[in-house]
């Protein structure tokens, strides 16, 4: 397993343009050198003053990269050198510490190198952590997800947790990850993607009985995927993700995973910046009305709850054919209509324009009600035999009251969406296809002839 800090004599130039606080060199054919310095959140970009020198030409670097190949073979007996992804136009090396990403054309427009390695090494007593969190981690039977942007600690927070679940709590911990790059104690083991494919490692990785498994770089919709089937498996499961917040995370989830399953394969989110934890969520599943819903039309709720405080902030649920996720602070939106009104226009507009074919206004006139604006020739139409179309849209809206009225008494407050062009082209063409091959067009099609 990688050392933090160790690694094999890297060739003298490169050696000396790894400085202590360097965290990326980027080295490109025919440009200076470049590297990103600093400590974890703040890292700052700058050319390495003295280094262009004029030879870092396409030469160079491939000479460069044979010498960095030649360091792997040399060193077998390490279990940290080795070449972690081969392709055409692409190489990506461990050398010890350091993650060395190669690439040449046609992949990229030049020969480049990029070298990565940690600049800190951290444990869970390094972080001002809440005792409540440090024993929410230590039932290692959840599903967490550390989130934060390209930079911000999130890696370090997981290698730190890793090793806190292997030493103090005595768990059987394993790593999925694509490259292999968490600087972790030698018994825990780093499994990459089997023939290229993460799925294939989740099927051994249960043959091996782990308590717990650090998924690094969940990024694909696959890898959620993967995520979710781990975790309904009963083992404890940490993801690193890339999101700008916590709720954002979530949301990544959504749609890869039933939203009854949610809170069973993710239940606890920290977001990472400048290297501390600025938030953490948890997710409850509940069965009540959605707030600003009738009691009567209770569903399935989701609820985002800040730790330790127990504030629920944001509710999820199934409205109508999507899966919304509103506030729950009171905060109305900028005209004043609270977000599940706001949620239920837009629903409404969308749901008419796709059953009669046009667009109409919606004005939200109360807490649990709206006014419909229509053309006069589907009036009838929307409200339908005795209330029955216009009743089943209140149903389907969480109960709203809905009254219809034509464009004529549409006050001059309440816009119109307009279609985009090509959408109703397209519509219109999917509707007339349907019609087409439905009983009553063959019909028709019948009696003409």
């Amino acid at each position: 397993m990688a050392t933090f800090s160790s690694h094999p004599d890297l060739p003298e130039i490169l050696e000396n343009l790894l400085e202590d606080d360097v965290h990326t060199l980027f080295l490109k054919a025919d440009c200076p050198p470049r590297t990103k310095a600093g400590g974890i959140g703040n890292l700052r970009l700058a050319d390495v003053e003295g280094a262009d020198d004029g030879g870092w030409d396409t030469l160079r670097l491939e000479s460069l990269q044979e010498e960095i190949l030649t360091l792997v073979d040399e060193n077998r007996d390490r279990s940290d050198c080795f070449l972690e992804i081969d392709r055409k136009g692409c190489q990506v090396i461990q050398l010890g510490d350091l993650r060395i990403s190669c690439a040449w054309p046609p992949f990229a427009d030049a020969r480049e190198i990029t070298i990565v390695r940690p600049v800190a090494k951290l444990s869970l007593g390094d972080y001002e952590i809440d005792p409540k969190l440090i024993s929410r981690l230590s039932d290692h039977h959840r599903g967490v997800f550390i989130c934060g942007r390209p930079g911000s600690g999130k890696t370090t927070l997981a290698q730190a947790i890793a090793e806190y679940l292997d030493e103090d709590v005595g768990a059987m911990v394993k790593t999925m990850e694509a490259p292999r790059d968490l600087q972790l104690a030698n018994r825990i083991t780093q499994y990459a993607p089997l023939e290229g494919d993460l799925e294939k490692t989740a099927e051994i990785i249960f043959l091996v009985r782990p308590d717990f498994v650090i998924f690094d770089e969940v990024r694909r919709a696959r890898d959620f995927e993967i995520f979710a089937d781990v975790r309904l498996a009963g083992v404890g499961l940490l993801g690193v993700t890339h999101a700008n917040s916590a709720l954002e995370a979530i949301q990544r989830l959504i749609g890869k995973v039933e939203l009854g399953l949610v809170s069973q394969v993710l239940d606890t989110i920290l977001h990472v910046e400048s290297g501390q934890i600025q938030q953490i969520l948890e997710l409850r599943m509940t069965v009540k009305p959605p707030s600003g819903m009738q009691e009567e039309l209770a569903r399935p709720v989701i609820e985002v709850v800040e730790f330790p405080s127990g504030k629920v902030t944001h509710e999820m649920f199934a409205f109508g054919s999507e899966i919304a996720v509103v506030p729950v602070d009171g905060v109305s939106s900028r005209n004043g209509v609270s977000p599940v009104a706001a949620l239920a226009r837009d629903q409404l507009v969308k749901k008419i324009r796709d059953w009669v074919g046009v667009s109409c206004g919606v004005k939200i006139t109360g807490t649990n009600s709206a006014e419909i604006y229509a053309p006069k020739g589907v009036v009838s139409t929307l409200i339908g035999k005795g209330g029955e179309n216009i009743r089943d849209l209140q149903d389907e809206l969480g109960g709203m009251k809905l009254s219809v009225s034509s464009f004529a008494e549409m006050p001059d407050d309440v816009h119109v969406p307009v279609e985009d062009h090509y959408e109703t082209l397209e519509r219109r063409a999917r509707d007339s296809k349907a019609w087409e091959y439905s009983k009553r067009g063959r019909k028709s099609k019948r009696r003409k002839r």
